[in-house]
């Protein structure tokens, strides 16, 4: 065991779970004054449900012994509670494997969470939870079994137990999980959107930001959440994690300036939410190339995406999604776009020692981080729509109309973010507004 690589897997650690509480911010910031309060729960919840669930089944899916040897499924009962991983020589690598297991679970909360943003303003809590659960079990935990278990082998190199194929058989590089996060959650984002549907007054009133400060923050903890996520992923505190750290900074630069370079062109100015998308589409395009180009090829990287975001957001008004916070135009694009550009920028010079196309490297490497990309959407796409129309046909899923109207902060949780006046509550409000439109409209 090494006890700097411990110390800095551990910091990683609580620096992504820290992710969480800061993609609460950014989504509640985004949302109505009436919606802020259920957008943070669902983020709050993820980390209550997912943080259980990791421990009982999840590391062991994801990381415990191969079923069958085709890289699909690890073993869920293997490493049930955790407790046969306390022992002082329990390591992986040259770190305590609680540790690592620790530093998993909370990439398997975040990415959770971030389904949750295509469905503001009109999901019921405990109906998230209830689907929150049944992803994470059906679809992450496999998923990140085939893009992070890597085959383990003896001094000469031979196999002695098996890991997933995409990693292992397909050898797409993933260094931080732009397929098993960001691609598997904005699938699963387009999925809910679709059968939960539009909100009662989508398109016409795309609804404002009510906070713009709190997404400001938000993206502020996630771009210094981010540096645990990604350099923490080398798994040790050395080189790779050094390139991976200066790689996530000057990505997520040139992504927000990708990003405000487009609405500067397109709408005439360049917005603070635009700055603040455009710097968590940095991130997430970084986040599976970080170990594989230099630092000019996460510019480019950064800079392609941030400006294709910008472009893809509006995509939902064309094809007549409700993806209410953009996790579709920025998650799903950005995954695919990170996974895929590797096969372009990736540089034998960078940790992961592989060549991309344009560094002389063919296509080999395009049409592995093609097909991991496409096996990951479809997979988490498909079983998300299933599992999203099962929760809807035995308990619901969506608020009703009503509840939408009064906001589902009050409807949900019998709480409101902000009293204004005198004590007046949201829901009275609210249904007291209603009344009037529906006088003035008999």
């Amino acid at each position: 065991m090494n006890s700097g690589d411990t110390a800095w897997v551990l910091v990683s650690a609580a620096l992504v779970l820290l992710m969480t509480p800061g993609l609460a911010f950014f989504y509640g910031g985004m949302v109505r004054s009436r919606g802020v309060l259920n957008m943070l729960m669902m983020s709050l919840g993820s980390i209550g449900v997912v943080g259980v669930l990791w421990v009982l089944v999840g590391y062991s899916t994801a990381f415990g012994s191969d079923v069958g040897g085709v890289g699909l499924l690890g073993d869920p009962a293997e490493f049930f509670g955790l407790g046969s991983l306390l022992g002082e020589d329990q390591l992986s690598g040259s770190i305590p494997t609680l540790a690592f297991a620790g530093f998993q679970a909370m990439f398997a909360i975040i990415t959770v969470a971030l389904i949750s943003g295509a469905i503001a303003d009109r999901a019921r809590f405990g109906p998230w939870l209830l689907f929150a659960a049944l992803w994470a079990v059906v679809v992450y935990f496999p998923v990140a079994h085939w893009v992070f278990a890597f085959d383990s082998t003896d001094d000469a190199g031979n196999v002695t137990a098996v890991g997933g194929w995409i990693a292992n058989r397909i050898a797409a590089i993933d260094f931080a999980g732009g397929t098993a996060v960001h691609i598997n959650a904005g699938a699963a984002a387009l999925a809910l959107a679709l059968v939960l549907g539009k909100r009662r007054d989508w398109p016409k009133d795309p609804g404002k930001p009510h906070n713009l400060p709190f997404v400001v923050l938000g993206a502020a903890l996630l771009w210094f959440g981010w540096f645990g996520f990604n350099a923490g992923s080398a798994l040790a505190a050395n080189t790779t994690a050094a390139v991976v750290l200066v790689n996530t900074l000057v990505s997520t630069s040139a992504a927000m300036l990708g990003w405000l370079l487009v609405e500067r062109i397109r709408d005439g100015h360049a917005t603070t939410l635009g700055a603040a998308s455009g710097i968590v589409a940095g991130l997430v395009a970084i986040t599976p190339a970080c170990s594989s180009v230099t630092p000019l090829g996460a510019i480019a990287v950064g800079a392609i995406t941030g400006a294709v975001c910008a472009l893809s957001v509006s995509l939902k008004y064309r094809f007549g999604y409700d993806d209410s916070l953009d996790v579709v135009g920025v998650h799903l694009v950005g995954g695919l776009l990170g996974t895929l550009l590797i096969g372009l920028f990736a540089s034998s010079a960078a940790p992961a020692g592989v060549d991309g196309l344009f560094y002389g490297g063919g296509l080999d490497q395009l049409w592995r981080q093609a097909v991991g990309a496409v096996a990951v959407l479809a997979y988490s796409f498909v079983l998300s729509l299933l599992l999203a129309l099962l929760v809807k046909a035995v308990v619901g899923f969506r608020a009703s109309e009503q509840d939408e109207a009064v906001g589902i902060d009050e409807t949900e949780h019998a709480e409101a973010a902000y009293h204004f006046g005198e004590g007046r509550s949201a829901r009275r409000t609210a249904v007291e507004s209603e009344r009037k439109l529906e006088g003035s409209r008999a």
